[in-house]
């Protein structure tokens, strides 16, 4: 859950002036949210006393509410393991769209789910603003950078767009990043090193090496929302690790690896995403350890690296440094810095475990695409890409602090904003849901707090693009729903 409200204070979208009991406040919310799929079938659901602490409310009031979701049909209680969503029949879910209904009358209806935000991201519109998008905007990158090396590479012959690229990777490119890994203290050879389309492929690849149908996953909660489903259709179950600012929280991660032996923990350890906070030193050590006590993996996923200025200026602790790759699956890429079409990836893990990547690469894709290939190891060979780095991280870091300021006057709560990243975890102090589905009718596609938690219960969090948030639409949208 993504509710950090204190045991005392409920959730903002419960009221005890509102006529109708908490029970059937929460028994109707959640049921909503089951018709919507924004809970899924099988999920479980928080444990009684998390729910509890987390909306202040009574145990006896969650015992109530779940036993009468229990009684609907919507939730089933396994004994020993807690209560889950339960699978309904199409009949009990609402009525299905008439035929002959129009796309434009579909999409309008779609309930908010990953997929709901995913589409809206890359709806082609010109005229929609994205406060709540994963990317920097078009134009703060460099297009004439990324259009220079793309030349170069054509002049170089006709092989590399006419032929497979080498399954590993390019190897000049491997090389290249084996220097990159090194300045962050990771020492990775080039055959530790496996080229994939984007991070997305990257913990799609293994996952379905390293596990299997019914296998646990621990991801960080909150975080990045597109896994979630992900690891679903491979059969996996998903487990949420409270994020605190420092890390995870380590008392839960402890119990949880107890209970569920995951065979992996999927971990920003830099510019977490949705906070943009970062690991401690105290905590990554502490990962390690539970994760070798426990004998679970854990999947670094450094993909905001060159967002953050280094450890010489600010405290960057990463797991794979201290573990040399040895438990540590690393992943990175290019896509947030360059463009969010160079889709280049790449994981660094032990020899071992690299070929049995490399093999499974080559069973769904036989081979990454030179050309992006190339072009980033030309960007990254002449030095071009630390400047170009340097540029994004100096106009993020001028816009950050006034962007607190104004989505505070707002009616936003920041509490302690990041030193550095594009986003900001920013308490709405309302179901973010709904404020999601309003500014939708507006053009402006926001990111509620719900859709990074894999219990997806609701939340007055959303996430918040400081570098997409500089039209004074935004602004205008947030003070009259927010009332400031």
């Amino acid at each position: 859950m993504t509710n950090t409200h204190p045991a005392h204070a409920l959730a903002p979208w419960l009221s005890r002036d509102s006529g109708e009991t908490l029970i059937d406040q929460i028994v109707r919310s959640v049921a909503a949210r089951i018709d919507d799929k924004l809970l899924r079938a099988g999920a479980r659901m928080p444990s009684i006393r998390r729910f509890a602490a987390s909306h202040g409310v009574s145990p006896f009031t969650v015992v109530a509410s779940y036993d009468k979701l229990v009684a609907m049909g919507y939730v089933e209680s396994r004994r020993g393991a807690g209560f889950f969503v339960r699978e309904r029949s199409p009949l009990n879910t609402g009525q299905r769209s008439a035929p002959g209904e129009n796309e434009a009358a579909s999409e309008a209806h779609q309930p908010l789910d990953v997929v709901w935000l995913i589409r809206n991201m890359f709806r082609a519109t010109a005229e929609q603003r994205s406060p709540g998008s994963g990317v920097l905007p078009a134009a703060w990158l460099d297009a004439p950078l990324v259009a220079n090396a793309l030349r170069a590479v054509t002049r170089q012959g006709a092989a590399p767009l006419l032929s497979y690229g080498t399954p590993q990777g390019l190897p000049a490119l491997r090389q290249q990043l084996q220097r990159k890994l090194a300045e962050l203290e990771i020492a990775a050879d080039p055959a530790q090193i496996v080229t994939t389309v984007g991070v997305t492929q990257a913990l799609d690849l293994v996952a379905r090496e390293f596990t299997r149908p019914g296998d646990t996953v621990f991801v960080d909660d909150p975080a990045w929302f597109l896994m979630f489903g992900s690891f679903a259709a491979l059969g996996l179950k998903v487990v949420g690790i409270p994020r605190l600012a420092d890390g995870p929280d380590i008392a839960h991660l402890a119990a949880m690896a107890q209970l569920h032996r995951p065979k992996l923990y999927v971990i920003n350890s830099v510019l977490h995403n949705p906070s943009s906070t970062s690991l401690s030193a105290a905590k990554a050590f502490q990962v390690l350890r539970l994760a070798g006590q426990h004998g679970f993996a854990i999947v670094e996923d450094d993909i905001y690296c060159d967002l953050h200025p280094g450890s010489a200026v600010q405290p960057a602790t990463r797991l794979a440094a201290l573990d040399q790759l040895s438990h540590v699956i690393y992943l990175g890429g290019f896509s947030k810095v360059l463009a969010p079409s160079l889709r280049v990836g790449f994981i660094a893990t032990s020899r071992d475990w690299a070929q049995r990547l490399c093999d499974r690469k080559m069973l769904t894709t036989l081979t990454t695409s030179e050309i992006g290939e190339r072009v980033v190891h030309k960007i990254l060979s002449e030095g071009l890409y630390r400047k170009h780095a340097d540029r994004l991280r100096t106009r993020l870091d001028a816009v950050r602090a006034r962007t607190v300021r104004q989505m505070e006057q707002a009616g936003l709560r920041v509490g302690q904003a990041p030193p550095a990243g594009m986003f900001l975890w920013a308490d709405a102090g309302v179901d973010t849901n709904v404020l999601a589905e309003r500014a939708m009718g507006q053009g402006l596609l926001l990111a509620p707090g719900s859709l990074f938690s894999p219990s997806q219960l609701p939340s007055s969090f959303m996430r918040m693009n400081v570098a997409a948030m500089q039209e004074p639409a935004v602004w205008e949208f947030l003070r009259q729903e927010l009332g400031h």
